[in-house]
Protein backbone atom coordinates (compact mmCIF):
# COMPACT_ATOMS: atom_id res chain seq x y z
CA UNK A 1 0.00 0.00 0.00
CA UNK A 2 2.98 2.28 0.64
CA UNK A 3 4.00 2.33 -3.04
CA UNK A 4 0.44 3.16 -4.05
CA UNK A 5 0.17 6.05 -1.61
CA UNK A 6 3.64 7.34 -2.53
CA UNK A 7 2.80 7.21 -6.24
CA UNK A 8 -0.48 9.04 -5.67
CA UNK A 9 1.26 11.66 -3.52
CA UNK A 10 3.89 12.24 -6.22
CA UNK A 11 1.16 12.56 -8.89
CA UNK A 12 -0.83 15.07 -6.87
CA UNK A 13 2.26 16.99 -5.75
CA UNK A 14 3.71 17.26 -9.26
CA UNK A 15 0.41 18.45 -10.72
CA UNK A 16 -0.40 20.89 -7.92
CA UNK A 17 3.15 22.29 -7.69
CA UNK A 18 2.41 25.00 -10.28
CA UNK A 19 -0.82 25.99 -8.52
CA UNK A 20 0.22 25.95 -4.87
CA UNK A 21 3.83 27.11 -5.25
CA UNK A 22 4.02 29.26 -8.40
CA UNK A 23 6.94 31.22 -6.95
CA UNK A 24 9.01 28.04 -6.75
CA UNK A 25 7.88 26.63 -10.10
CA UNK A 26 8.26 29.74 -12.27
CA UNK A 27 12.07 30.09 -11.94
CA UNK A 28 12.46 26.49 -13.14
CA UNK A 29 11.16 27.50 -16.59
CA UNK A 30 11.12 24.88 -19.33
CA UNK A 31 13.77 22.82 -17.52
CA UNK A 32 11.18 22.29 -14.81
CA UNK A 33 8.88 20.57 -17.29
CA UNK A 34 11.39 17.76 -17.72
CA UNK A 35 11.78 17.30 -13.99
CA UNK A 36 8.01 17.28 -13.49
CA UNK A 37 7.65 14.76 -16.33
CA UNK A 38 10.15 12.42 -14.66
CA UNK A 39 8.28 12.69 -11.36
CA UNK A 40 4.98 11.97 -13.13
CA UNK A 41 6.35 8.88 -14.88
CA UNK A 42 7.73 7.66 -11.55
CA UNK A 43 4.37 8.32 -9.90
CA UNK A 44 2.52 6.25 -12.52
CA UNK A 45 4.99 3.37 -12.13
CA UNK A 46 4.59 3.48 -8.35
CA UNK A 47 0.79 3.63 -8.61
CA UNK A 48 0.64 0.67 -11.00
CA UNK A 49 2.98 -1.55 -8.97
CA UNK A 50 1.52 -0.36 -5.68
CA UNK A 51 -2.06 -0.98 -6.81
CA UNK A 52 -1.27 -4.45 -8.15
CA UNK A 53 0.42 -5.41 -4.86
CA UNK A 54 -2.05 -3.74 -2.49
CA UNK A 55 -4.60 -5.67 -0.50
CA UNK A 56 -7.57 -4.44 1.45
CA UNK A 57 -11.17 -4.99 2.39
CA UNK A 58 -13.63 -5.52 -0.44
CA UNK A 59 -17.02 -3.82 -0.07
CA UNK A 60 -18.50 -4.70 -3.44
CA UNK A 61 -17.43 -6.60 -6.50
CA UNK A 62 -17.84 -6.42 -10.21
CA UNK A 63 -21.16 -7.23 -11.80
CA UNK A 64 -22.03 -7.35 -15.49
CA UNK A 65 -24.21 -4.24 -15.10
CA UNK A 66 -21.49 -2.21 -13.37
CA UNK A 67 -18.89 -3.34 -15.91
CA UNK A 68 -21.18 -2.22 -18.73
CA UNK A 69 -21.77 1.16 -17.08
CA UNK A 70 -18.02 1.49 -16.46
CA UNK A 71 -17.21 0.78 -20.10
CA UNK A 72 -19.76 3.30 -21.34
CA UNK A 73 -18.46 5.92 -18.90
CA UNK A 74 -14.93 5.24 -20.12
CA UNK A 75 -15.92 6.00 -23.73
CA UNK A 76 -17.48 9.26 -22.51
CA UNK A 77 -14.44 10.04 -20.32
CA UNK A 78 -11.99 9.53 -23.21
CA UNK A 79 -14.20 11.61 -25.48
CA UNK A 80 -14.45 14.50 -23.01
CA UNK A 81 -10.73 14.29 -22.23
CA UNK A 82 -9.79 14.36 -25.92
CA UNK A 83 -11.86 17.40 -26.83
CA UNK A 84 -9.82 19.47 -24.38
CA UNK A 85 -6.51 18.68 -26.04
CA UNK A 86 -6.24 20.85 -29.12
CA UNK A 87 -6.24 24.63 -28.89
CA UNK A 88 -8.64 26.56 -31.06
CA UNK A 89 -12.14 25.52 -32.12
CA UNK A 90 -13.68 22.66 -30.16
CA UNK A 91 -16.61 20.34 -30.62
CA UNK A 92 -19.84 21.17 -28.78
CA UNK A 93 -19.02 19.75 -25.33
CA UNK A 94 -15.62 21.44 -25.47
CA UNK A 95 -17.33 24.81 -25.69
CA UNK A 96 -19.43 24.08 -22.58
CA UNK A 97 -16.80 22.63 -20.24
CA UNK A 98 -14.02 24.85 -19.01
CA UNK A 99 -11.84 21.89 -17.98
CA UNK A 100 -12.70 18.98 -20.29
CA UNK A 101 -9.48 17.06 -19.59
CA UNK A 102 -9.87 17.25 -15.83
CA UNK A 103 -13.58 16.48 -16.16
CA UNK A 104 -12.80 13.44 -18.32
CA UNK A 105 -10.19 12.33 -15.81
CA UNK A 106 -12.68 12.70 -12.94
CA UNK A 107 -15.20 10.63 -14.90
CA UNK A 108 -12.51 7.97 -15.45
CA UNK A 109 -12.00 7.80 -11.66
CA UNK A 110 -15.74 7.56 -10.95
CA UNK A 111 -16.13 4.78 -13.54
CA UNK A 112 -13.34 2.78 -11.92
CA UNK A 113 -14.79 3.27 -8.43
CA UNK A 114 -18.06 1.74 -9.66
CA UNK A 115 -16.43 -1.59 -10.50
CA UNK A 116 -13.68 -1.65 -7.88
CA UNK A 117 -15.14 -1.61 -4.38
CA UNK A 118 -11.97 -2.33 -2.46
CA UNK A 119 -9.69 -0.20 -0.26
CA UNK A 120 -6.78 0.04 -2.76
CA UNK A 121 -9.23 1.28 -5.40
CA UNK A 122 -10.69 3.82 -2.98
CA UNK A 123 -7.18 5.12 -2.39
CA UNK A 124 -6.11 5.16 -6.05
CA UNK A 125 -9.25 6.17 -7.92
CA UNK A 126 -10.73 8.16 -5.04
CA UNK A 127 -7.44 10.03 -4.67
CA UNK A 128 -7.29 10.76 -8.41
CA UNK A 129 -10.90 11.97 -8.32
CA UNK A 130 -10.17 14.32 -5.42
CA UNK A 131 -7.05 15.59 -7.22
CA UNK A 132 -8.94 16.33 -10.46
CA UNK A 133 -11.72 18.18 -8.63
CA UNK A 134 -9.23 20.11 -6.49
CA UNK A 135 -7.29 21.11 -9.59
CA UNK A 136 -10.49 22.48 -11.17
CA UNK A 137 -11.26 24.50 -8.02
CA UNK A 138 -7.72 25.89 -7.84
CA UNK A 139 -7.61 26.88 -11.51
CA UNK A 140 -11.01 28.57 -11.27
CA UNK A 141 -9.91 30.48 -8.16
CA UNK A 142 -6.62 31.63 -9.72
CA UNK A 143 -8.04 32.34 -13.18
CA UNK A 144 -11.72 33.23 -12.70
CA UNK A 145 -12.31 34.61 -16.21
CA UNK A 146 -13.03 32.10 -18.97
CA UNK A 147 -14.07 32.65 -22.55
CA UNK A 148 -15.45 29.53 -24.23
CA UNK A 149 -13.52 28.58 -27.38
CA UNK A 150 -15.22 28.80 -30.78
CA UNK A 151 -17.18 25.85 -32.10
CA UNK A 152 -15.47 23.42 -34.51
CA UNK A 153 -16.99 21.88 -37.61
CA UNK A 154 -19.54 19.14 -36.96
CA UNK A 155 -17.36 16.58 -38.77
CA UNK A 156 -14.87 16.78 -35.91
CA UNK A 157 -17.54 15.47 -33.55
CA UNK A 158 -17.64 12.17 -35.43
CA UNK A 159 -13.84 11.94 -35.39
CA UNK A 160 -13.73 12.39 -31.60
CA UNK A 161 -16.47 9.82 -31.00
CA UNK A 162 -14.76 7.21 -33.20
CA UNK A 163 -11.39 7.97 -31.58
CA UNK A 164 -12.87 7.62 -28.08
CA UNK A 165 -14.35 4.22 -28.93
CA UNK A 166 -11.05 3.13 -30.50
CA UNK A 167 -8.97 4.27 -27.51
CA UNK A 168 -11.38 2.54 -25.13
CA UNK A 169 -11.05 -0.76 -27.02
CA UNK A 170 -7.24 -0.50 -27.04
CA UNK A 171 -7.19 0.25 -23.29
CA UNK A 172 -9.53 -2.69 -22.68
CA UNK A 173 -7.20 -4.97 -24.65
CA UNK A 174 -4.25 -3.74 -22.58
CA UNK A 175 -6.22 -4.41 -19.38
CA UNK A 176 -7.00 -7.91 -20.66
CA UNK A 177 -3.32 -8.50 -21.51
CA UNK A 178 -2.38 -7.41 -17.96
CA UNK A 179 -4.83 -9.93 -16.52
CA UNK A 180 -7.68 -7.54 -15.67
CA UNK A 181 -10.94 -8.62 -17.32
CA UNK A 182 -12.63 -5.44 -18.67
CA UNK A 183 -15.44 -7.18 -20.53
CA UNK A 184 -18.87 -7.54 -18.92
Amino acid sequence: MTLLILGLALWVGAHLFKRVAPGLRAPMGDKGKGAIAVVLVASVVLMVFGYRAAEGAVYWGRSPALVGINNLLMVVAFYIYAVGGPKGPRVWIGTKLRHPQLTGFALFAVAHLLVNGDVPSFILFGGLLVWALLEIVLINAQEPAWTPPPRAAAAKEVIYVVAAVGVTVVIMLIHNWLGVQPWG
